[in-house]
């Protein structure tokens, strides 16, 4: 399997959005932690997470299409890399419109950490220091239930991935905050000015 800084690299050689790269070091640092947590391999998991859209700046797929773009188009560069075809398979499975069924505790994590970490990221931004210190699981319900509040955040696919995990929805919102907090300064989220992601590998 290509080693993180690879896949580093390679992230950032198809994507240059710096809020797209802290998304995916965002689902990174979830993933890890789940993977730990499970003793799972972490470095599959980990790289899992931070690859999981790192196509979607160049192949977007709004219409969804099952066949072409994001994640298609990223699944197939991953295989030519050689990542394992469980990696390749839950960065296919984590978009429900590909068609590909999640089956492992990696598919489903992966599933249930992406949706959750963007929305993690947007509470921390209203927080008056920007900072996910601030942010609480009481106060992540709460914003759940705003359906004008990132409006773009499916709710069902947040309350969908806890229960894939087979975890208490206010359970899996504290594993990921936690995951979170252990990388927000990379991820400007810690109260400080924001500075750019680094080109070099991060974690």
């Amino acid at each position: 399997m290509p080693t993180r800084d690879e896949a580093w690299q390679l992230l950032c050689a198809y994507t240059q959005n710096e809020n797209l790269r802290r998304h995916m070091l965002a689902v990174e640092a979830c993933m890890r932690h789940y993977a730990r947590r499970f003793q799972e391999d972490e470095e599959l998991w980990g790289l899992a997470g931070l690859l999981h859209d790192f196509d979607y700046e160049r192949w977007p797929n709004q219409e969804h299409s099952p066949t072409a773009g994001h994640p298609i188009e990223g699944a197939r560069i991953l295989r030519e890399q050689g990542y394992p075809d469980e990696l390749v398979h839950a960065v296919l499975a984590h978009a429900d419109y590909t068609g590909v069924p999640r089956v492992s505790r990696l598919d489903h994590a992966l599933f249930a950490c992406d949706e959750l970490a963007g929305f993690l990221v947007a509470c921390a931004l209203v927080k008056p220091g920007r900072s996910l210190q601030e942010v609480d699981v009481d106060s992540v319900r709460r914003k759940m239930k705003d359906k004008a509040f990132a409006r773009g955040v499916s709710r069902d696919d947040i309350v969908r991935g806890a229960q894939e995990l087979g975890l208490p929805l206010e359970e899996h919102i504290a594993h990921c905050l936690e995951a979170m907090r252990s990388v927000a300064g990379v991820l400007g989220l810690d109260g400080q000015p924001r500075s750019p992601v680094p080109p070099a590998p991060v974690g």
